[in-house]
C-alpha cells in the first residue's frame, strides 16, 4: 500500500472526543513523516490542535455560529459566504487520504464534499455517514476506549510504530499567564488540586453540596489549595459551591483559554472533574484524574491510562447513557468519602 502524501483527518468535534484523537495524529505524522496533515474541526474545539506540530492546516468550521446568524438577514449572508468559503478552502487540495472520525452525518457530507483518493472510516456510523466512505469500514469495538478505537485505524493503514504522548501543545504566553496567576495567589509549595464540578449533561452532574463538602475537607485534613475550572456557564454553580465551602479557594472558572486550561492542569496534583471535556484534557497533560461517572461508560470514555481514579456506583441501570433521568441513582450514590479516599490514594502515589 502506498504511503499517503497527504492527509484530511475529520474530527469536528466535541473538546474531549479532539483530545482522543490527537495520539493517532502523532502515529500518522510519524509513520507517514513526509505527508501534509489538514484537520477540519468545529471552532469550539479548535484550540486544542491549534499550532499542533504536527498539524499544517487547521480548517474550522463555524457550523453553530452560522445556524444562529440563519435568521436574520445579514447574518445569513454572512453565513452563507463564509460556508462557501470553507467549502472552497476544502475542496482546493486533493489528499491522497480522508479519514472521517466523526462518524456523523455533518462528517460526512464534508468528506463527501472533499477531494480524496481514499475516504475511510469507521464500523458503527450514524445518520447515513458510511455512505460517503469508498472502502469498507473499520471494525472497531465500541466497548473499547476512543484512544484505541482510533488507533484501529493506523493499524489498518500499516502503521508500525505506536509511540505517542497525546499532549495538547502550549505556548509560552500560555505558560506565561497561568505562572502568574498562580503566584498571586499559592507559593511554589503549595500541593494544588483543581475541580471541575459542571458538565453539560444533567445526568452527569454531582450536587453542589458534596463538591463544597469534598473541598473542604481537602483543604482542611490534606492541607490541599483548591482551584475551580469551568467554562463562563458554569460560573453561577460554581459560585454557589463557593458560598458553601468554609475554606477559601480560587476560581478560573471562564478565565482560562483551552491551552492555558491544558497547562494549568499540569501544574496541579490532581483534577476532581465530571465527565466532560476537561477530563480529557487534563489525562492528555498527564494530571490524574479522579472522574465521577454516572450514566457513561469510562471503559469507553473514561480518562485514558494507569494513573487515573474512575469513582462510580454499581448499578444495573449504569451506563444508561441518558441524558435526562428523573432519579438520578448513579450519580447520587457516589458519596463524598468515596472521591475523598480516591484523591487520597491519587495523590499517595
Amino acid at each position: 500500500m502506498t504511503n499517503p502524501n497527504s492527509i484530511l483527518i475529520v474530527k469536528l468535534s466535541a473538546i474531549g472526543d479532539v483530545v482522543h484523537a490527537l495520539p493517532l495524529l502523532e502515529v500518522l505524522k510519524s509513520n507517514f513523516p513526509k505527508a501534509r496533515i489538514d484537520w477540519m474541526v468545529e471552532e469550539e474545539a479548535s484550540q486544542i490542535i491549534t499550532a499542533h506540530p504536527a498539524i499544517d492546516q487547521v480548517i474550522i468550521s463555524r457550523r453553530k455560529l452560522w445556524q444562529d446568524r440563519l435568521f436574520t438577514f445579514a447574518g445569513f449572508r454572512t453565513s452563507v459566504n463564509e460556508a462557501a468559503g470553507l467549502l472552497r478552502s476544502l475542496r482546493s487540495r486533493e489528499y491522497d487520504l480522508v479519514i472521517d472520525l466523526q462518524g456523523l452525518l455533518k462528517s460526512g457530507i464534508l468528506m463527501g464534499i472533499s477531494r480524496g483518493k481514499r475516504k475511510i472510516g469507521m464500523s458503527g456510523a450514524r445518520e447515513g455517514s458510511g455512505f460517503f466512505l469508498n472502502e469498507s469500514p473499520i471494525s472497531v469495538d465500541y466497548d473499547q476506549h476512543a484512544i484505541d478505537r482510533y488507533l484501529k485505524v493506523a493499524e489498518y493503514l500499516g502503521c508500525d510504530g505506536f509511540k505517542w504522548k497525546g499532549h495538547i501543545p502550549v505556548s509560552s504566553s500560555d505558560m506565561k499567564n497561568i505562572d502568574l496567576v498562580l503566584e498571586e495567589g499559592f507559593s511554589a509549595e503549595d500541593s494544588l488540586v483543581a475541580i471541575n464540578p459542571i458538565a453539560r449533561w444533567d445526568t452527569k452532574l454531582w450536587e453542589t453540596k458534596r463538591f463544597a463538602e469534598l473541598a473542604d475537607r481537602l483543604t482542611r485534613e490534606l492541607s490541599i489549595k483548591i482551584i475551580f475550572t469551568g467554562s463562563m456557564n458554569d460560573r453561577v454553580a460554581v459560585e454557589e459551591i463557593s458560598k458553601r465551602m468554609d475554606s477559601k479557594s480560587l476560581n478560573l472558572v471562564g478565565r482560562t483559554t483551552l491551552k492555558e486550561l491544558a497547562y494549568l492542569y499540569s501544574r496541579c496534583s490532581a483534577l476532581v472533574t465530571t465527565d466532560t471535556g476537561p477530563m480529557h484534557i487534563a489525562a492528555a497533560m498527564e494530571c490524574p484524574v479522579i472522574a465521577l461517572f454516572g450514566p457513561t461508560a469510562p471503559w469507553r470514555t473514561g480518562p485514558y491510562g494507569q494513573k487515573h481514579e474512575v469513582v462510580r456506583a454499581d448499578l444495573m441501570c449504569s451506563p444508561c447513557f441518558k441524558k435526562k433521568c428523573q432519579h438520578m441513582t448513579c450519580m447520587d450514590q457516589i458519596r463524598v468519602e468515596s472521591v475523598f479516599e480516591a484523591v487520597k490514594k491519587v495523590l499517595n502515589r
